[in-house]
C-alpha cells in the first residue's frame, strides 16, 4: 500500500484565508489601474510633446482603456491661450503708449522755460506778451511760492528754437524786477480743454479766480472762505476739492473783484489749518454746479 501523508482537517482553512484575501487586494489595484488615463498630463513629463515623439503617436487618438482621447483644447484651455496673447498685446501696447508719452514728455520739456522772481503784480497775458518775441508761445503757467513774495512760471513754445531764444530774456526787468530764465525741467502739465474759458464772460471769471493747492484736509469749505474774505476780499464762488489719495485738498476761489484775486496771490506761504498754501492764478472758471432733476 502506498502510503499517504494525512493533511490536517484545518490545512485547507489556514491556506484559503491569506488567499481570499490576496486575491482581493490584487482585484482592488486592478480597479484602480483601469481607472486612470493613461494620457493624463501628470503620467508625461513637461518637456514631451506629443507631436514630435512617433512612438506614441497611436496614444493621440486611442488610449489603452479605450477611451477617446479629446484632440481640442477645452474651453479653459481657450480661455487660458486668449488671456494669455491678450496680456501679451496689453503690454507691448503699454510698452510703446509708455515710450510714446515719455518721448512727447521730453519733447515738451525741451520746448519750456522756467522763469523766476516774477512781481506779483504781472500776470500771465503780460509775460506771454514778453516772450512773445521769440517765438510763439503755446502756454504760460504762473505759480505762486510759498517762499517769496515773488512768484515763478513756466512758458512753453511751439518748438525748440523759441525755448533757446527767451534765455536771452534772463534780466529783463517786469514790473519791478529782473527775471530769471532757464531751461525747464519739467513739462507743463496740460489743462482739460473742457474746463478752459468758452466766453467773454468766463475768461473774466478767470481773472477773478485764484487756484489754491496744499490745503489741509481738516480745514472746510466754510474757513477757506472766512480765510480769503478776510485777508482779500469777497468771495461769490468757491469750490473745494480733494480725494483719498493726496494729503493735502486744492480749492478754485472766485471773487467778487478781480483785485481781490490779485491780493490772494500774497497768500502763498500763509498757514491755512496746520499748511502753507501755495496760490496762483487760476486757468478755469468756476462753474455752477449743474443740478439734474430728479428721476421719477
Amino acid at each position: 500500500m502506498t502510503a499517504v501523508a494525512e493533511i490536517p482537517a484545518d490545512a485547507n482553512k489556514m491556506d484559503s484565508k491569506p488567499k481570499a484575501e490576496s486575491e482581493f487586494s490584487v482585484q482592488k489595484l486592478v480597479d484602480m489601474f483601469t481607472k486612470l488615463n493613461p494620457l493624463a498630463k501628470e503620467f508625461f513629463p513637461s518637456s514631451y510633446s506629443p507631436n514630435h515623439d512617433h512612438r506614441l503617436q497611436g496614444f493621440n487618438q486611442l488610449s489603452p482603456t479605450h477611451f477617446l482621447v479629446n484632440s481640442k483644447p477645452s474651453a479653459n484651455e481657450n480661455f487660458a491661450n486668449n488671456r494669455r496673447r491678450r496680456n501679451s498685446f496689453n503690454q507691448g501696447r503699454r510698452r510703446v503708449s509708455g515710450r510714446s508719452l515719455k518721448a512727447q514728455r521730453e519733447d515738451s520739456i525741451r520746448r519750456t522755460v522756467y522763469v523766476s522772481d516774477i512781481d506779483q503784480h504781472v500776470t500771465e497775458e503780460r509775460l506771454a506778451a514778453l516772450f512773445s518775441s521769440c517765438g510763439q508761445v503755446i502756454d504760460c503757467r504762473i505759480c505762486g511760492d510759498p517762499h517769496s513774495v515773488l512768484r515763478f512760471a513756466f512758458v512753453e513754445f511751439a518748438d525748440e528754437y523759441g525755448a533757446r531764444t527767451a534765455l536771452n530774456l534772463g534780466g529783463t526787468v517786469l514790473g519791478y524786477y529782473p527775471v530769471r530764465v532757464l531751461p525747464s525741467k519739467t513739462a507743463i502739465l496740460p489743462v482739460n480743454p473742457t474746463f478752459l474759458p468758452r466766453s467773454d464772460d468766463e475768461r473774466e471769471m478767470c481773472a477773478r479766480t485764484v487756484y489754491c493747492t496744499n490745503i489741509d484736509k481738516k480745514v472746510s469749505q466754510a474757513e477757506v472762505k472766512n480765510f480769503f474774505e478776510s485777508a482779500c476780499g469777497e468771495v461769490t464762488r468757491l469750490r473745494l476739492l480733494g480725494d483719498h489719495v493726496h494729503a493735502t485738498r486744492i480749492a478754485f476761489v472766485e471773487f467778487a473783484m478781480a483785485e481781490s484775486a490779485i491780493i490772494a496771490l500774497n497768500c502763498s506761504g500763509m498757514l491755512l489749518g496746520t499748511q502753507p498754501i501755495r496760490v496762483s492764478p487760476s486757468k478755469t472758471p468756476v462753474r455752477p454746479r449743474v443740478t439734474r432733476p430728479a428721476s421719477h
